[in-house]
């Protein structure tokens, strides 16, 4: 079994690369920054997903610029890289692919126990805007062309929580490969949106949609809270976004600190 991952020299892409393989998956990079193994190309360039697509059963889609930016930035990296992407994925009959999405799609959702991955969208930048038009689009092709899609709402990914927000939201690197490795191989997966979550005490996302497709996390930030500094509150705290719902994090100010 053959996965293709885009963004491959990323902090996702290196985990799932270096772990994939010990779930019997065989993994191709791609990403424009040299990689030992992968091709040097950009998800943008149709040619460069030909090369990386041929003889793949599945795709993970990592690739594109990851927090906010001018819309600029954001439309060829995330927007257009995605449809490209996907095209690729019909071209060469790839039935699977397992896209990057973010909790900011749906940031401005407020935190409620148990709150459901397939929350409306709710996007509280112009990156989680970009996210939306993935999942979408993930939509389109799981409807029109009987594609297998799972959109990850990723939320905090880093080797140990790295801050007392991230408790709720942390995704260890090996349940990120958990959660991909079942999304990729789970005979239930039409569309779906998953929270790419760890199993966190102070979690308050529910789990269901990820054990529907296998995915049994087994981390949990707890065991790092009491390295963790308190930090203060903030009334950004009480969204899924946490603190780009903040002003800081407008369109207006973005621009001011490109």
């Amino acid at each position: 079994m053959s996965v293709l991952i885009t963004g491959a020299a990323g902090a996702i892409g290196s985990a799932l690369t270096a772990r994939l393989p010990a779930y019997g998956w065989t993994v191709r990079g791609l990403d424009r920054v040299p990689v030992d193994g992968a091709i040097l190309g950009d998800v943008t360039c149709p040619a460069d997903l030909d090369a990386g697509m041929t003889g793949a059963s599945a795709v993970v889609h990592l690739a594109g610029h990851p927090s906010e930016a001018p819309w600029g930035v954001l439309r060829e990296a995330n927007l257009e890289g995605a449809v490209q992407l996907f095209e690729a994925a019909r071209r060469h009959g790839v039935p699977r692919v397992v896209y990057a999405s973010s909790i900011h799609a749906t940031g401005f959702t407020p935190v409620t126990p148990q709150l459901s991955a397939g929350s409306p969208a709710r996007p509280d930048t112009l990156y989680g805007v970009s996210k939306v038009f993935g999942e979408t689009l993930g939509r389109y092709y799981a409807d029109r062309y009987g594609m297998r899609v799972a959109c990850l709402r990723i939320g905090t990914f880093a080797p140990t929580p790295p801050d007392v927000w991230a408790l709720a939201s942390w995704l260890s690197p090996d349940d990120c490969a958990r959660l991909v490795d079942a999304c990729l191989r789970s005979p239930a997966l039409t569309y779906a949106l998953l929270w790419g979550v760890s199993a966190n005490t102070r979690g308050t996302w529910s789990m269901d949609e990820g054990r529907a497709l296998g995915y049994l996390p087994q981390d949990d930030s707890e065991a790092y809270a009491d390295a963790v500094p308190a930090g203060e509150s903030y009334p950004s705290d009480a969204f899924v976004g946490g603190g780009f719902t903040s002003p800081g994090f407008g369109i207006d100010e973005v621009l001011a600190r490109s």
